[in-house]
């Protein structure tokens, strides 16, 4: 069905000015033709992860979708994808992400052994890289004694399972689930499969994760893993000296706040401190701090962090970003020098984000966010470093140099490199629109769905403040329905016949947690989104972050079957209430959105509402 534009809408305004926080209309093009090229290229997949669940039963269903989500988001990668060794990262290689050694495990040749199947094959045929990364795991399940009459185990029991399957550098002297780096890829694996992926024909079905049996509450504080699916308005204390954060939403320790600083002092506030290896920096600097590089990792979050701390790598950067929520460690201090841009190393601050350049589903909403705030923080800190310095072109895929008077510039971007980081997907006018907000005045989008799905990264049943619904509800981007541009956020609703509950929908924006999400100011802000509700009842709220909990606006009637604007002031008191530990007005100076909330009385058919260009208005 495609969207009317004569549809009547009520006065509502008129289309916002979508340079502020859109898509720069070169780089769509190329998402467009990548989209095509990524369904058909991923259609494949499916009938391979059944065989290999058929040949190993023991393996948990998901599992095997969420790795190769978290290792190669479902392309099979070959040595040219690593891009000239970036970092002399251990190759990985097929869907699967498997290593061949180059100073991580040598998890092809293991493989072969396993199933008789060559190390070419392996390395080459994406049905024989699964097989092989199954029989893998399947081996590390059976020595966990969690085999049990062919039975498979519950994901969360599989946890250190993953932390030992990684095939990163040993740990000296310590076991697996004591390095960051392995609870980090076993985070992103379960954390995949908790959340569930559809993105362009790749897959992970949602599963819920009980997060307290598959880490200890420590790692779990460290790893900020996500609770939202308990219901946080009950305050429960989950653990002795442990809580749930209100705000963040995630298991804290008593008396930390939010972020819970397990690790250390950072340089960096948000960030965890997880320092590489002395061999692979210099512990001062010849020059002052005066720009920043801009990578993309060419490997896992996970495997990166890994690498950094192998003495052999001599290769290192300030900054870890992951891709799936935008968590930030930091592995070398500021004040040093790290070993990331060859003749620039003397001056620069780098930061990785996790990927590789050839597929854009890298490229997150939370990791744009999470690295704009960083480097905002530089901006803040060091005077040679300018927001407004930042490169604002059309992003490409060889190497450009450009002038030192452009500041945060890509790898792509310095003399005497030969790296093409972060490429062509880097949409280099949307970061620079996150590190120089749009002044007073003016409409930012904080979701388009042009490309992603933004924000909107779960289902509408991943909050455990929803109710009434089943977990066969979906929200999907869709391209056949659209207030503006080509797509927009489709949102399926299905009974949960169990109950006779109301529909009580909280869709998260950035799975919940505000360090997902965009900075709002508060002054003379009005929050807002176009909706389309396809049948009655509906009515629709927003939830906002604020600084002492979670405010809930009022509602909003939708009328059927027509494009609606509804929006909210950040200013006026009586559209809000109290929520989660709020007090029932917006106090802060900024906030974040929380989540778009859907209310419809309880009903047995299904209801579909599509959400377009949420946007904030100062």
């Amino acid at each position: 069905m495609a969207a009317n534009p004569a549809l009547a809408t009520g006065g509502a305004p008129a289309a916002p000015a979508r340079v502020v926080g859109g898509e720069d209309p070169q780089l769509l093009r190329l998402l467009q033709m990548e989209e095509l090229q990524l369904r058909a290229m991923r259609s494949v997949m499916p009938k391979y992860f059944a065989e290999a669940y058929r040949t190993y039963p023991q393996i948990p269903a998901g599992t095997l979708e969420a790795i190769a989500w978290s290792q190669s988001r479902w392309l099979p990668l070959q040595p040219a994808d690593t891009e000239h060794h970036h970092n002399r990262m251990p190759t990985a290689y097929g869907v699967m992400g498997l290593y061949a050694g180059e100073g991580f495990a040598d998890q092809v040749a293991a493989a072969s052994r396993l199933t008789g199947l060559s190390t070419r094959l392996i390395m080459t045929d994406s049905r024989a890289n699964i097989l092989a990364a199954a029989a893998l795991l399947a081996q590390e399940i059976r020595t966990a004694g969690l085999a049990r009459n062919g039975i498979a185990p519950a994901p969360e029991q599989i946890s250190q399972v993953l932390a030992r399957y990684a095939g990163f550098t040993p740990v000296p002297g310590g076991n697996a689930i004591d390095d960051f780096a392995r609870q980090s890829f076993a985070f992103d694996v379960l954390l995949s499969m908790d959340r569930g992926v559809n993105d362009r024909g790749a897959i992970v079905p949602e599963r819920p994760i009980q997060w307290e049996r598959a880490f200890a509450a420590r790692q779990l504080v460290l790893l900020r893993a996500p609770f939202v699916r308990l219901d946080i308005s009950s305050g429960r204390v989950v653990a002795d000296g442990y809580a749930i954060d209100p705000l963040s939403e995630t298991l804290v320790a008593r008396g930390t706040g939010a972020i819970g600083r397990a690790q250390g002092a950072t340089d960096y506030g948000p960030a965890i401190w997880d320092p590489a290896s002395p061999s692979n920096y210099t512990a001062s600097r010849s020059a002052a701090i005066g720009a920043v590089t801009i990578h993309t990792t060419q490997g896992s979050y996970a495997g990166t962090i890994s690498w950094f701390k192998n003495p052999a790598a001599q290769v290192s950067a300030h900054y870890v970003i992951r891709s799936s929520d935008g968590q930030v460690t930091q592995m070398v201090r500021n004040a040093h020098t790290a070993w990331h841009v060859r003749n620039h190393n003397s001056y620069t601050l780098g930061i990785e984000h996790e990927g590789y350049i050839s597929n854009s589903s890298w490229y997150t909403t939370a990791m744009y966010n999470a690295s704009s705030a960083l480097v905002r923080n530089f901006c803040s800190k060091y005077s040679a470093i300018k927001c407004s310095s930042a490169y604002n072109g059309p992003s490409s895929s060889g190497s450009v140099v450009l002038s030192d008077s452009v500041k945060i510039k890509g790898h792509q971007h310095y003399s005497g490199n030969d790296h093409t980081d972060p490429g062509i997907y880097w949409n280099w006018s949307r970061y620079y629109s996150l590190l120089n907000p749009a002044p007073a005045g003016t409409v930012k989008l904080l979701d388009s769905f042009e490309s992603t799905v933004g924000h909107f990264n779960t289902s509408p049943t991943y909050s455990g403040s929803t109710t009434g619904i089943s977990t066969a509800s979906t929200a999907l981007r869709y391209c056949s329905m659209s207030r503006y541009g080509s797509c927009s956020l489709q949102v399926k609703l299905v009974d949960n016949p169990s109950t006779s509950a109301s529909w009580n929908v909280r869709l998260l924006s950035g799975s919940g947690s505000p360090s997902a999400n965009v900075q709002l100011t508060r002054a003379n802000g009005k929050v807002g989104f176009w909706v389309y509700a396809a049948g009655t009842g509906m009515s629709v709220a927003l939830g906002v972050d604020d600084s002492d909990g979670t405010e809930r606006s009022v509602s909003r009637t939708l009328p059927a079957n027509t494009w609606t604007y509804v929006e909210w002031s950040l200013e006026d008191a009586a559209q809000w209430d109290a929520w989660v530990g709020g007090n029932g007005a917006i106090t802060a100076s900024t906030v974040t959105l929380d989540a778009v909330w859907l209310y419809h009385a309880q009903t047995s058919y299904n209801l579909f509402v599509y959400v377009d260009d949420v946007q904030i208005k100062n």
